[in-house]
């Protein structure tokens, strides 16, 4: 309850145009400031930027909340082995509880220890994946396990790490909110950083944001059926139609997952929760017979001794053949010049 009320909070403030955001706009001059200097360190060459001795790719947002980052890098990984390379992801490992040093993530890693999210990509990604906070030093050890391009899920803002290619995506329903910084706003950046990025991608379509620049390539994400967590049974979504479910959802936007569901005729009762939220037994129980329908990054957390009533619901990136292949092919072109 608590974290649904937060979560209403956050969004009238930031994407309603709430009255009470303004009290919030001195933090934000002070935000401004702080990142302004750090970025003026980098620059002057006071922080050292370093370079992986690999080609880097940067998927992230300018700002906070979901944006469809995940399933983009699971996306992008899928198509470079697709094109003959041997990609690796690195993460911050948000929400686990060693992201202070290097550590390996596979399928059946702990996320309470490295993170929901690097645990799905292990999952979805099948390639080498490495949390650390520190970046560098992620992006060496998977050098070190023979990887020769790296995506770093998230870290647009991590200028320590010198990067070869950056995506930036914006979310099309939500844009860039009131367009203010952290935390009267939702912008880590200025819109004017979305200028200087090699392409930025839009999640859904561009609903009146004049400073989502023009040659941004859109995309949406698609779901078409229900897993079990028991693993006993797979379902078509369309199967759940006219029927009511609980949906819980620990990610940066709830309502988009809540939508989805929606779009396939299912009635909705809503449960958002913070993003990396740990999910309690007592947080999936409810006092009707109704399914139990979550994200996959939820789902990661709590693992497969369940009953049949809980559902997740595995989404991914789709993008026109038309955009997606001219947008790889210039991705491959500066990946090949690095290896050249």
């Amino acid at each position: 309850m608590r974290s649904a009320i937060v979560y209403n909070w956050i969004h009238r403030a930031w994407y309603e145009g709430a009255p009470f955001s303004w009290l919030l706009l001195p933090l934000s001059g002070v935000y401004w400031l702080i990142s302004s200097l750090r970025r003026l360190l980098y620059r002057a060459g006071i922080l050292v930027t370093r370079r992986a001795s690999v080609p880097l790719i940067v998927v992230g947002n300018i700002t906070a909340g979901g944006t469809g980052k995940t399933p983009t890098v699971i996306w992008l990984v899928n198509e470079l082995r697709a094109r003959g390379f041997r990609p690796g992801i690195i993460s911050r490992g948000y929400g686990g509880s060693r992201s202070g040093t290097s550590m390996r993530v596979d399928a059946d890693s702990d996320p309470g220890v490295v993170g929901d999210e690097p645990v799905l990509l292990a999952r979805r990604g099948e390639c080498p994946v490495v949390v650390d906070a520190d970046r560098v030093r992620a992006a060496a050890m998977l050098v070190a396990d023979g990887v020769d391009v790296i995506v770093a899920d998230d870290g647009l803002q991590h200028l320590k790490l010198d990067r070869d290619f950056e995506i930036c995506i914006v979310d099309g329903a939500r844009g860039l909110g009131n367009g203010w910084l952290l935390p009267a706003g939702p912008l880590r950046e200025s819109p004017q950083r979305l200028a200087t990025v090699d392409q930025v991608l839009v999640n859904g379509r561009v609903q009146g944001q004049d400073n989502v620049p023009q040659d941004s390539l859109e995309f949406e994400l698609r779901a078409l059926e229900a897993c079990r967590l028991n693993g006993s049974l797979t379902r078509p979504l369309g199967r759940f139609a006219d029927t009511t479910v609980h949906a819980l959802a620990g990610i940066g936007n709830p309502a988009r997952f809540f939508d989805l569901l929606r779009a396939h005729r299912i009635q909705v009762i809503e449960h958002p929760s913070a993003d990396h939220a740990v999910l309690a037994t007592s947080d999936l129980e409810f006092s009707d017979d109704f399914g139990v329908f979550m994200t996959e990054k939820d789902a990661v957390k709590l693992g497969t001794n369940l009953a049949d009533k809980y559902w997740y619901i595995p989404v991914a990136m789709h993008m026109d053949s038309a955009q997606a292949t001219p947008l790889l092919e210039r991705i491959e072109s500066k990946l090949r010049e690095r290896h050249d």
